[in-house]
């Protein structure tokens, strides 16, 4: 087997295996974490209003809160309820000049958003109704990309749970 640039993959699952042996506790024996939780994931978006529509609208996240983002003046903060007293938050940037999105070190890859499953096929064909185009995965997962770039996957699993695998 072999990785996409002709990397074996034995040296990959060898690696990811001695990280495991190495760093990851059985469940019994690790400490509880120092974070609550998480507040909010903080997006970029190029207009509010279509932003609000997209997430508010299609998706179903109420919109909780508009202010001022206090770093840049002219920039709105808001806020989505995402379930779970959860935040997915935007900024805007009026007058900076932004690149569309694409994946950096450092970057978010994608934000996962846990929803019941009955939900999920409601969204599923919300989504098809609007023409976003989507892609699934082991039956629960839906991937695809906001008005912006970035990239947002509903998962029907339980939180803690991935692909029948407790993750948590």
């Amino acid at each position: 087997m072999t990785a996409t640039n002709d990397v074996p993959l034995q040296g990959f699952e060898s690696r990811r295996h001695e990280l495991a042996e190495t760093h990851l506790r059985p469940a019994a024996s690790r400490p509880s974490s120092s974070g609550r939780g998480l507040h909010h994931t903080a997006l970029v978006s190029g207009d509010v209003e279509r932003t609000i529509g997209f997430y508010q609208d299609l998706l179903e996240f109420p919109l909780t809160e508009l202010i001022e983002n206090r770093d840049y003046h002219g920039s709105t903060h808001f806020f989505f309820d995402i379930g779970n007293s959860n935040l997915l938050a935007f900024f805007d940037f009026p007058g900076l000049d932004l690149e569309p999105y694409r994946e950096v070190l450092g970057g978010l890859h994608h934000v996962a958003i846990s929803v019941e499953p009955q939900r999920w096929r409601h969204l599923k064909d919300k989504l098809a109704a609007a023409n976003v185009e989507v892609s699934e995965h082991s039956g629960v997962s839906l991937y695809f990309r906001d008005p912006d770039g970035a990239r947002i996957e509903l998962i029907a699993d339980p939180l803690g749970e991935m692909y029948g695998t407790q993750v948590l």
